[in-house]
């Protein structure tokens, strides 16, 4: 039984106090809401709005020109902790939000509303706020999709990384033909300046390495389609799951790895195969030129443009776009996160995260769901130690295996504890706690199910061994017996 609370504040700015508030403010209320997962798990959101009017600091950020001017001027003033959300209500004839918009959502953990039709559809905005902010019914299911009936479970459900402590991430430059191309990125500079404010807003919720590495002579091991109305090559959509895994038998990165490994290659076309354009399952050209595989990376096909004239010397220079590349690999990388953008109503408007790649609020959700995610993860693994152990009544358990297993229900608890009143920060670490915990004591060496044999094995084991030693004994003993038996018939002699 989890309980996730929600702290909002909801600030009206002067004229836009609806007519129909239940008290005068300020004023506390709490909405509840129940999330479905199965009969044994049920998961209850609880937002507890605070309702008040704008302090003299507020009122003067919210006179700024634009709506992006008073998010940066109204950030240093509110409730900067992890979870929290803090809404704005602006009167209705406000210049802040552009024709059209009624709701924009900052970059930070703050949105502007605009004020209209009292307070039922005040609340209904807040409540499509809340979904997009923080978490919906759908983003916890889908964490929980182990525990979820399958049926219930939507077509994108599986596509996000698992929760893992740390994540190793490799850039990969493929050229299958270096006789042709000299192909030069600079990944350096390009992952320091676009993937690592990316890693720095999310060493919060995972440690991450990043290394890159060049592949020569590395096809794709699927032969593309010749198409003669536009003399090029394609690779069409069913044909794109046989790709990866030739390519992957040459990356070799997954091999040593402690954590989940992202790939995100860069494949540039042999000469004899170029141009190469990838279709989607319409058999429309993709835009990007590019795909990603749930749970493992992305491929980005780069063409290079053919020489002027055929004497060209080979091989030809090529400085690959990092913008370009760049762009696509962190939309993947968002994807593979589950940062993916969902369908919002047309009223809403998005400011851009800029170069940290994601917002406040984006950090939060993944956070709110990974929290759910470990908690659950821990429930799994004790119950199955308890089960191995149970099948195993001769099993040795140390004090320090004993010591994880109690120290994993502890800040499980404590996890479920913090996410009850709201702190968001501290259930996060406590549950990565439990984790850690849980795991140790799963894969301790001295619970090794191999170590323990049940009794009849045993007996399968021993007795070929045993067997050749008792049989001259048993032998010996039926002498005996036989021996003694005949003593006693025979009459005693007496002298």
């Amino acid at each position: 039984q989890v309980r996730l609370a929600v702290p909002v504040a909801v600030v009206f700015a002067p004229g836009s106090v609806p007519g129909d508030l239940p008290r005068p403010l300020p004023f506390r209320d709490v909405e509840e809401m129940e999330i479905s997962v199965n009969v044994r798990t049920s998961v209850t959101s609880q937002y507890e709005m605070v309702y008040r009017g704008t302090t003299a600091q507020e009122e003067a950020a919210l006179d700024a020109a634009t709506a992006r001017e008073a998010d940066a001027a109204l950030h240093p003033l509110q409730d900067s902790s992890l979870g929290s959300l803090t809404v704005y209500v602006v009167p209705e004839t406000s210049s802040l939000l552009p024709q059209g918009i009624s709701v924009y959502v900052g970059k930070h953990r703050s949105a502007l509303v605009r004020a209209g039709g009292g307070l039922a559809a005040l609340r209904m905005r807040l409540r499509q706020l809340t979904q997009v902010m923080s978490f919906t019914a759908s983003s916890i299911a889908s964490v929980l999709s182990d525990r979820v009936p399958d049926g219930q479970l939507g077509p994108d459900t599986r596509r996000h990384l698992k929760s893992s402590l740390g994540y190793e991430i490799t850039f990969s430059l493929l050229n299958p033909d270096p006789k042709s191309h000299a192909v030069h990125w600079d990944i350096e500079d390009a992952v320091n300046r676009y993937v690592q404010p990316v890693l720095d807003k999310l060493s919060l919720v995972a440690n991450f390495s990043v290394d890159s590495q060049i592949l020569y002579y590395a096809v794709l091991g699927v032969t593309p389609r010749f198409d003669k109305e536009s003399s090029s090559f394609l690779l069409s959509a069913h044909s794109l799951p046989h790709v990866i895994n030739p390519v992957e038998a040459r990356l070799g990165s997954s091999a040593a790895s402690l954590y989940p490994v992202l790939n995100f290659l860069l494949y540039v076309p042999e000469r004899s195969h170029s141009p190469l354009y990838i279709q989607d399952k319409d058999g429309a050209p993709v835009n990007t030129n590019a795909f990603h595989s749930p749970r493992w990376g992305g491929i980005m096909v780069y063409n290079v443009e053919a020489p002027a004239s055929p004497q060209a010397s080979l091989p030809l220079h090529v400085d690959v776009d990092m913008v370009r590349v760049m762009e696509v690999f962190l939309a993947q990388l968002r994807l593979l996160f589950g940062l993916s953008r969902e369908e919002l109503p047309p009223e809403f408007l998005l400011e851009s995260p800029g170069n940290e790649g994601l917002a406040d609020w984006e950090l939060d959700r993944l956070l709110w769901a990974h929290t759910m995610e470990n908690i659950a993860t821990v429930s799994t693994t004790l119950t199955s130690l308890a089960q191995l152990l149970d099948k195993i009544g001769n099993i040795v358990i140390k004090d320090d295996v004993a010591s994880e297993v109690y120290q994993a229900v502890a800040s499980a608890q404590n996890a479920v504890a913090e996410l009850a009143v709201g702190h968001l920060h501290l259930a996060f670490q406590a549950s990565k706690k439990a984790v850690t915990s849980s795991e140790r004591a799963f894969f301790d060496p001295s619970l090794l199910h191999l170590l323990y044999f049940p009794d009849d094995q045993k007996f399968a084991i021993y007795i070929p061994l045993f067997l050749p030693m008792a049989v001259p004994i048993l032998l010996s003993l039926a002498k005996i017996v036989r021996e003694t038996r005949q003593r006693k018939k025979e009459p005693t002699k007496m002298d």
